[in-house]
């Protein structure tokens, strides 16, 4: 039997997405076995995230700086914004390297049984981006629906799409290319490039 330090750390792991409590004891092991090197420069990565994380007042993403490094880039284009359900999905379309403009996080999606309704999301902020002069003068003119492929995601993209009715935007979304109930993070590259390249009018 470990001690209740490490079972905690086991147990503190095993909720982390994708570790069951198996894999965390396995990690821990890992950890202790290298207590001098991976598990020192883990404790201290995770000690300057703590300290330096923020969330992003323009986006929404999560950074160690705000605006973060995307939103501060001038060779993105601001004329785009490519509007995703959570930080997660961010990382994946950027990790692609395929959409040239910002983002933007809602901070979920539109669901009636979970009570999150169109407050609840950052939605009110997206509107506030198109509205407003835009970075350096440059004026949103495409609003790029990335929201996942599920009834919530779809319902949270049309209610998006009919709140931007009437305003000099063009409206696209992904193109159905994903999988019907798949989610952003889990998809590879050329899943991802296809869905950008096929996005049409909303």
């Amino acid at each position: 039997m470990a001690s209740q330090e490490i079972e905690a750390l086991a147990g503190a792991l095993a909720r982390l997405p994708g570790l069951g409590p198996r894999s965390a004891r396995r990690a821990v092991l890992w950890l202790v076995k290298r207590r001098e090197t991976a598990l020192v420069d883990l404790l201290n990565s995770l000690d300057t995230v703590r300290e330096t994380l923020v969330e992003c007042t323009v986006c929404g993403n999560v950074d160690t700086r705000n605006p973060c490094g995307i939103c501060a880039d001038p060779r993105r284009d601001a004329s785009s914004i490519c509007v995703v359900e959570d930080v997660a999905d961010l990382w994946a379309l950027d990790r692609a390297r395929l959409f040239p403009g910002r983002y933007h996080v809602l901070g979920g999606r539109l669901s009636a049984l979970d009570g999150v309704r169109p407050e609840d999301l950052s939605i009110g902020a997206l509107l506030d981006r198109v509205d407003g002069e835009g970075v350096d003068g440059v004026r949103v003119d495409e609003v790029v629906l990335a929201m996942n492929a599920t009834l919530e995601g779809q319902t949270t993209a049309h209610y998006i799409a009919e709140r931007l009715e009437g305003r000099p935007v063009r409206v696209t979304q992904l193109a159905h290319g994903l999988p019907v109930g798949g989610e952003l993070d889990y998809l590879d590259e050329g899943t991802l490039a296809q869905a950008l390249r096929a996005r049409k009018p909303l």
